[in-house]
């Protein structure tokens, strides 16, 4: 592994599990000081197991009261803001019919979604500002640009993550900060069985789901200075879902009928 993000101060919110527990190793991993933030009190718990001098800290992204206090007291320990990963989201709860839902719903989603991106946001830029240089990374989802069937506040937040992205990165840019976005694939987790995992594999033209760490590695490069001409991009990271018209079940010509080789 390597040490390119040595010294560098990372907020990455959503850190207590999965994509966000793996992003946050992966940057402690190379040599970052890495912030957890997540609503679960498990994160401080993560952070411990990450190890280093990794911390943790129960955030509620959608209040500003909660970020503030979040941003305060990592600039008390480290004195900056280098990285921000905006990873946070709220999943459990989002499928409803739209012909069943109601304000209290909608802004459930989109407070945590998307106003949780602007809150965090705001704050890294009012640091990465004076000094010159940061990178924002926000986490969109397929559902930004092709539909999920009863998740339309959800698919509203990611697309208004993408658009709020290319915005930032604009206003952003002239200050040395960079802001992109990454768009997670299937990514498998522990409480699915062998069947779901299948069944979802099945339907990715690289033919697997994805694990945490391909997350977790697509964002070690954006934020480095490896990626230190892109911004205000999105990042993909699905092996290929958005890129196919059909599923592979439904394709007029099927991987079966692939030349064998």
């Amino acid at each position: 592994m390597s040490e390119r993000l040595e010294g560098r101060v990372a907020i990455v919110t959503g850190g207590a599990r999965n994509i966000g527990r793996a992003v946050g190793e992966r940057l402690a991993a190379e040599r970052a000081l890495v912030a957890l933030a997540d609503i679960d009190e498990s994160v401080t718990q993560t952070a411990s197991e990450i190890g280093g001098e990794a911390v943790g800290y129960v955030t509620d992204v959608s209040s500003s009261a909660d970020v503030d206090r979040l941003f305060d007291d990592v600039l008390d320990r480290w004195g900056t803001v280098d990285i921000l990963v905006n990873n946070a989201a709220r999943v459990i709860g989002a499928v409803r019919h739209f012909l069943e839902a109601d304000e209290e719903w909608w802004d459930g989603i989109l407070d945590v979604n998307l106003k949780g991106h602007f809150l965090c946001a705001l704050r890294a830029a009012k640091v990465m500002a004076p000094a010159g240089r940061g990178v924002i990374v926000n986490t969109s989802s397929g559902g930004a640009t092709r539909a999920h069937r009863g998740m339309t506040a959800y698919d509203a937040s990611k697309g208004g993550i993408e658009a709020f992205t290319r915005a930032v990165a604009l206003d952003l840019a002239p200050y040395g900060i960079r802001s992109v976005c990454v768009v997670p694939g299937f990514i498998q987790q522990p409480w699915q069985d062998d069947q779901r995992v299948a069944a979802s594999a099945a339907t990715v033209p690289l033919g697997r789901m994805g694990q945490p760490a391909d997350i977790a590695a697509a964002v070690a490069f954006l934020v480095s200075d490896d990626a230190s001409y892109l911004t205000a991009a999105t990042l993909a990271v699905d092996g290929g879902m958005l890129s196919q018209q059909r599923s592979p079940q439904v394709e007029s010509f099927p991987v079966s009928g692939f030349p064998k080789v």
